[in-house]
């Protein structure tokens, strides 16, 4: 992994998913983070999260924009690798034990509903909805617990960052097994909820996904945004003088 903005991050896709895989494999665990803007903007303003998303297993790039100034800054061709994408992809293999945890019980019927009709077998896996507390309320030891029984390859992890990070960071020591995914609100993208649904292809075409996340929930996504501006300017310039001291050498 590559450290831009401070954070680890793999933009190699293929690599992704060789580390991945060969930890499923292996029966291995660890934690995925699917790193955004508001992920770069709390992660250098909070050191003790930035330690907790630089200890995962691998971090993919979920912003467009930091894989398009990654992609000047090193000269070579880099695409995010979005987190809603990588999902469905593991979905699609049809061939992962899963557990699904975080957002509400209306999301997760609606959900698994969804999923049931891209792999049967999910009709038979654990959907598991969570109290709405603080991070450090949860009883990490019975879920955990609860987890284990099911021996999962993967456990898709929905409470919304930094909540989510925290939460894997937290109950990691605890498994047995299974990685984990801090992907947010993906399990609502994909639920089949309109209120909920990801943006048009043409939006997600043209990188405005962010608009349309802006559109759903205006208040949130603004406070995301504002403190994002207000960071990544100054991050750049920082990285961008790194990178010229490195070529100088």
């Amino acid at each position: 992994m590559d450290n831009f903005l401070n954070i680890n991050i793999e933009f190699d896709h293929d690599k992704v998913d060789r580390i991945i895989q060969n930890s499923i494999q292996a029966r291995q665990k660890g934690y995925v983070c699917s790193v955004d803007g508001n992920i770069f903007t709390i992660a250098n303003k909070d050191s003790e999260y930035n330690k907790i998303i630089n200890s995962a297993l691998v971090n993919i790039c979920d912003s467009s924009y930091a894989a398009f100034f990654y992609s000047l800054l090193k000269r070579e061709s880099t695409k995010p690798y979005i987190g809603a994408d990588l999902f469905i992809k593991y979905i699609r293999m049809k061939k992962y034990n899963q557990v699904f945890l975080g957002s509400t019980p209306e999301v997760l019927d609606s959900l698994k509903e969804q999923l049931q009709i891209i792999d049967p077998r999910i009709s038979n896996m654990h959907f598991m909805s969570l109290p709405f507390m603080g991070v450090e309320e949860f009883d990490y030891g019975n879920i955990a617990k609860e987890i284990n029984l099911l021996q999962p390859d993967i456990i898709w992890v929905s409470l919304g960052a930094p909540k989510q990070e925290k939460f894997m960071y937290y109950i990691l020591p605890k498994l047995n097994q299974g990685i984990m995914f801090g992907f947010g609100a993906i399990l609502n993208f994909y639920s089949g909820m309109k209120k909920l649904k990801r943006a048009p292809q043409i939006m997600l075409a043209f990188k405005l996904e962010w608009l349309y996340r802006l559109y759903q929930e205006p208040k949130k996504q603004w406070h995301k945004i504002k403190n994002f501006l207000g960071t990544f300017p100054s991050l750049l310039l920082i990285e961008f003088k790194r990178n010229v001291i490195k070529i100088r050498k």
